[in-house]
């Protein structure tokens, strides 16, 4: 008796270990029939760039400052594993992609890519690492391209036959996407040793794909196709559908093949046009196939993290996956700014948040961020949900505050406060109260890497912007008309 008694205990022992942590539910989401939890994974987190399910039941995350870590998602332990001593971290430079093994039982292999500066010189270093006794060990240099303190991409992915998948940004250097001998501004395609694969596009070529100027997002669907979403400049931010040898455009095209001069540089260089893209832009950031797992509503959908926006978007695809069907807007600006998303085997979600980073929103970061949450089936109805919001696409906006909110906020705040040492105040601004001709100017014609053209905007459009930011925050100068913008456009 005492031995059936004592096996018994060991049982209850046993299943409560395997359970691990209750934890906290902290929202509820409703859609059609389903009713989905969001509960708080891990929290007070360094801006978790990249998250990453793992074959062994774990996720891994890293931090920008360059820590490596995982959870157990059965037991709920986070383990540190390493701190990348040579990451250098500035603006959006740092560590910023990882991706495991899709065989990780049997490849224990983690690959990161990461920010470098070496005196005046910045690189972008891919490394591949061994998991061994819960330390990574063995680095590896795999590869080493041009970075800058922005647009170095760095979405990690492995494809359906087994090689490894780099998405990288220009680097700032526009030129960098279209020329097949730079590396930057790519989908980039290797062995896990870092040697070429013989089946890539271009003989002795790591380049798979070309013409991207700053990819923050990459996915493999269930049928093998592979999803990209990339930041645009002032407009046409986008998702793709990326294929072997194709050109996707940047810097000649920036999303659709609308205008006669797209059109021409698509006809002579074969150009793909976007799934999906967006004006205003969204700052889309992480990107995930949704297969068929248990939440029947998102099946076969792409699901994007934004920054701008700071909502979770699940773009429907059609039965083959290379269109999409419609649009739905969740979480909107309810937990800030989200870096990325990742899918668990049984159909559950992780976000990440991204409030500790170079650009929070007002009223972030909230208490306890950065975070990682879960979402999955809630076991019954509630009350309180939060909502999808349809994307019904962009209604004409006649108003200055709402033109400058979806235009200058996210560089200059809704305050005019700007971003310190990167983006100036536009409150009380020497520039805002001078000639209106000079900031007319800055506007249609941007200022280099800091600030785009918005050229793109009708004259009376950037006449009420301009009118907006001259009468608030302590502005004070004279109105201005359509007829200035148009009389200064070159």
């Amino acid at each position: 008796m005492k031995n059936y008694l004592l096996i018994f205990c060991m049982a209850v022992v046993f299943c409560s270990c395997k359970q691990g942590k209750e934890l906290p539910i902290i929202d509820y989401i409703q859609l059609e029939n389903t009713t989905l939890n969001v509960e708080v994974l891990a929290k007070n987190l360094d801006v978790p760039w990249d998250i990453a399910y793992a074959d062994d039941k774990s996720l891994w995350f890293a931090e920008q400052r360059g820590v490596v870590s995982k959870i157990d998602l059965q037991t709920g332990e986070q383990k540190k594993l390493l701190t990348i001593t040579d990451v250098w971290h500035k603006r959006t430079a740092g560590l910023l992609g990882l991706v495991v093994h899709p065989d990780f039982k049997n490849n224990p292999y983690v690959f990161v890519n990461y920010t470098v500066k070496i005196d005046s010189l910045i690189s972008n270093h891919l490394v591949r690492y061994e998991y061994k006794n819960d330390t990574l060990i063995n680095k590896k240099i795999l590869l080493v391209i041009d970075g800058f303190t922005a647009h170095n991409g760095s979405r990690l992915a492995f494809d359906k036959g087994g090689k490894l998948l780099w998405a990288t940004g220009d680097a700032y250097v526009k030129e960098n996407a279209q020329n097949l001998k730079s590396l930057n501004g790519k989908i980039l395609r290797l062995n896990v040793d870092g040697s070429v694969p013989k089946d890539n596009p271009y003989p002795n070529s790591y380049v798979f794909a070309n013409g991207f100027r700053n990819m923050q997002g990459i996915t493999i669907g269930d049928n093998g196709l592979i999803y990209t979403s990339e930041h645009g400049d002032a407009i046409e931010d986008e998702v793709n559908l990326i294929e072997k040898g194709k050109n996707y455009g940047w810097p000649n095209i920036e999303g659709k093949h609308d205008l006669p001069a797209d059109k021409l540089f698509a006809q002579k260089h074969q150009t793909v046009e976007p799934i999906q893209s967006w004006t205003p832009v969204i700052a889309p950031a992480g990107i995930a196939f949704y297969g068929y797992g248990k939440i029947a509503e998102w099946r076969n959908s792409l699901l994007l993290t934004t920054l701008k926006t700071k909502s979770l978007r699940v773009l429907k695809l059609t039965e083959d996956g290379r269109k999409v069907l419609s649009e739905e807007i969740f979480l909107k600006e309810h937990y800030g700014r989200l870096r990325d998303v990742a899918v668990g085997p049984k159909g559950e979600i992780y976000i990440s948040t991204s409030n500790q980073d170079w650009n929070p929103s007002p009223g972030f970061p909230l208490p306890e961020d950065d975070k990682i949450l879960k979402i999955s089936i809630a076991e019954k109805p509630v009350e309180n949900v939060l909502r999808a919001i349809k994307s019904t696409g962009v209604e004409e906006v006649k108003d200055g505050k709402l033109l400058y909110e979806q235009y200058c906020a996210s560089c200059h705040k809704a305050d005019g406060k700007g971003v310190p040492n990167v983006f100036p105040a536009l409150a009380s601004s020497k520039k805002v109260n001078g000639k209106s001709a000079d900031l007319i100017s800055l506007v249609l014609n941007g200022a280099g890497e800091q600030m785009p053209s918005f050229k793109f905007l009708k004259d009376e459009e950037v006449a009420k912007i301009i009118n907006y930011i001259h009468t608030n925050w302590g502005n004070k100068n004279k109105e201005i008309l359509s007829t200035d913008v148009k009389n200064n456009r070159k």
